[in-house]
């Protein structure tokens, strides 16, 4: 180690030893009480045995005081004051359990009536002064033995009602059946301080902007309030999974230096009736000793959802009492401590509307998938830990990942490393982020699988067909590669780029659908017979068409209209917004729109039909082919904006796509007109 590193952890400050109560400390205290009480004030402790002989001896010096006979087989001996001032006395006022008014000796003895005689008989010979006595008493193990089993039941009791509380390992808040109603939240303070700040979090900016603005106030209340202002009551992280909302969040715990509650909504939820509000209370109240703070909810539509809805529980609903809780603390008589209320979800159509309004949630920032620009940050940020090759493109690759969120980029960047090591690479080339994101979109290369060279051949013909229509069509999305090897549940897919449009016109949907009938016609066109292999271009094609006709109002039949519920209420309705004869014509509408682009489609590979022989054979050949090939067989595309960047080395299989390789993930992103990547798949 370093002379550096050694100053660096001598100047670390020390962490200070904190004092944490538990109350089982009072049970073993007492328990401890009891015990030595009993131990200490035992007399069989200062006593000594004697022998019969030391016994008849000890009675003939008239020391003794008293005899107690105990449970008729001991005899307890007390002495008298003076006798302690005797010498050979000495040692047993010597002793550390010395008590006078207790027991000097012990003496067993056999048959009690023989004992007794004996008794009186040296008594009366010697003229003895002591007194006798009868008593019973039990030992301290047998004192211990009566209280072991209700010891025993005890502490089951005390174990079964922990597991039921949900309690763990530890004795934190809520942890033990007395505190089963404390809070769950984590807290982050001075002490233990979050690492994450607003550089660790590419892309959002606008949502960024919004949680600043919220730090910012925490930091620099005066700023706002001489204006009048009144800090944020609280702010709802609205967005897709995987987008930033929680790193968002951890971010804003890192920047405010205020203390920071963050737990699931989940956390309120228990087998208890009341727990849920005693929780939200018991947070709150944490939140205003400590104020300002903050508090983070994540998925809060665990105890958010709408009330009434749904409900057989029958009156007394605990979430519902816990929705109840939050609702009160947010926003009621009372709420004037600085605690702003963070809170995340990508359900923010089943919440209650009280909990959306202003006054509680005053901000609604939606976290939304990250466009070009943002996604190439999320790339800088995540391959900064990776050892990465010169010829690595993150321009590229932020084009060749639309709809990914920025956990699939962190996915891609980790799976790319996996694949590099796979290989036996010392850095990550640009090939091994490729075949990541085949591998995370398409699936698992499947080299093993059973195909007849009949099968292939269709799948040859289809992809083929795919590739042409949409190489023709103006507004499909351009073609990145072509493979027939099987991965996933798919037996083969075509790679494009789809441009991110904000609006879709009616010509680039038509030209998609189009495009993705391409390989049913060609099968029809080739082999004057259709598969089964065109199941996921169909269900794209015919959701596609229903929305253009009941949600986008593209229909010249039905017009303008729309039967889209943004609210979500019509998810609830058993009947449908339109009459059986408008039902007719939507699904008239649909058939006619797929077969006018089904014969468009047969129509272009018709006028085309020796390039996509030639392009299907090219792919029985090479299994692989990319945007290049395409350029020999048809051309150029006239009204391609900008050349496409595809880095091809080789076209063999073997290079492209390398026997070790796990490529791409079968539940794939389809095409659709929101930005998403593009894989048609057989």
């Amino acid at each position: 180690m370093s002379k550096d590193n050694n100053n660096k952890n001598n100047n670390k400050p020390f962490k200070e030893f904190k004092f944490k109560f538990n109350f089982y400390w009072i049970y073993g205290i007492l328990f401890a009480l009891i015990i030595g009480y009993q131990f200490f004030n035992s007399s069989d402790l200062a006593s000594t045995n004697l022998t019969e002989n030391e016994f008849v001896e000890l009675l003939k010096e008239d020391d003794v005081k008293n005899i107690v006979i105990v449970n008729d087989d001991v005899a307890k001996i007390y002495l008298k004051d003076e006798a302690f001032e005797k010498a050979k006395f000495k040692k047993l006022k010597e002793s550390p359990f010395f008590n006078k008014n207790e027991a000097a000796y012990i003496h067993e003895f056999g048959e009690l009536g023989k004992f007794q005689e004996k008794l009186d008989q040296l008594k009366s010979e010697n003229s003895l002064s002591f007194d006798t006595s009868y008593t019973n008493e039990t030992s301290i193990w047998e004192g211990l033995s009566l209280w072991l089993p209700f010891l025993i039941i005890i502490a089951i009791w005390i174990f079964i009602m922990r597991r039921m509380s949900g309690a763990g390992s530890g004795g934190g808040p809520g942890g033990q059946i007395f505190n089963i109603g404390k809070s769950k939240a984590k807290l982050f303070d001075q002490d233990q301080k979050v690492q994450t700040s607003f550089k660790d979090v590419a892309g959002l900016e606008g949502a960024k902007e919004e949680v600043q603005e919220i730090v910012d106030f925490l930091k620099n209340p005066d700023k706002y309030t001489k204006l009048g202002g009144k800090i944020p009551k609280g702010a709802l992280l609205v967005g897709p999974p995987g987008t930033g909302k929680t790193l968002l969040a951890k971010a804003v715990a890192g920047e405010a230096k205020v203390p920071f509650f963050s737990l699931s909504g989940s956390d309120f939820v228990e087998m208890f009736v009341g727990v849920g509000a005693s929780r939200v209370r018991d947070l709150f109240k944490q939140a205003a000793q400590k104020s300002p703070s903050i508090i983070f909810i994540d998925e809060i539509d665990a105890i958010g959802r709408a009330r009434g809805k749904n409900s057989f529980t029958g009156g007394n609903d605990e979430r519902e009492n816990t929705l109840n809780q939050l609702l009160t603390e947010m926003d009621g008589f009372g709420t004037d401590t600085n605690v702003i209320v963070l809170a995340a979800t990508n359900r923010a159509d089943v919440l209650d509307k009280a909990l959306m309004r202003a006054g509680r949630f005053d901000r609604q920032i939606y976290v939304d998938l990250p466009d070009m620009n943002e996604r190439k940050e999320i790339f800088q940020v995540h391959i900064r830990p990776l050892k990465m090759d010169s010829d690595v493109d993150v321009e590229f690759l932020a084009k060749q990942t639309p709809g990914f969120s920025g956990a699939d980029i962190a996915n891609v960047c980790n799976e790319a490393a996996l694949v590099a090591a796979r290989k036996n690479k010392k850095a990550v080339h640009h090939q091994d982020f490729l075949d990541a994101v085949d591998r995370i979109v398409g699936g698992l290369e499947k080299k093993n699988k059973i195909i007849t060279q009949k099968e292939k051949r269709t799948i040859a013909f289809h992809e083929a067909g795919h590739a042409t229509v949409s190489w023709t069509l103006e507004h499909a999305a351009p073609l990145v590669k072509v493979t027939i090897v099987p991965r996933g549940q798919s037996l083969g897919a075509a790679w494009y780029l789809p441009e991110e449009r904000m609006i879709v016109q009616t010509e680039q949907m038509l030209d998609e659908m189009c495009a993705a009938l391409g390989g049913r016609a060609a099968e029809q066109l080739i082999f004057g017979k259709i598969s089964t292999g065109a199941l996921s271009d169909l269900e794209k094609i015919t959701k596609q068409a229903r929305a253009m006709i009941t949600i986008y109002g593209l229909s010249e039949k039905l017009g303008n209209i729309t039967y889209y519920d943004s609210s979500g209420q019509s998810d609830y309705n058993f009947s449908k917004p339109y009459s059986e004869e408008t039902a007719k014509l939507i699904d008239k509408e649909i058939s006619e729109l797929i077969e006018t682009q089904y014969k468009r489609a047969l129509k272009i590979l018709s006028d085309h039909k020796e390039e996509l022989t030639t392009l299907a054979e090219l792919l029985l050949e090479k299994e692989v082919i990319f945007s290049d090939d395409l350029v020999k067989i048809l051309g150029e595309r006239p009204f391609i904006k900008e050349p496409l960047a595809v880095k091809k080395e080789e076209t063999k299989k073997e290079d492209i796509i390398p026997e070790d390789s796990t490529e791409t993930s079968a539940n794939q992103k389809d095409v659709n007109n929101e930005g998403e990547i593009s894989t048609e798949l057989v």
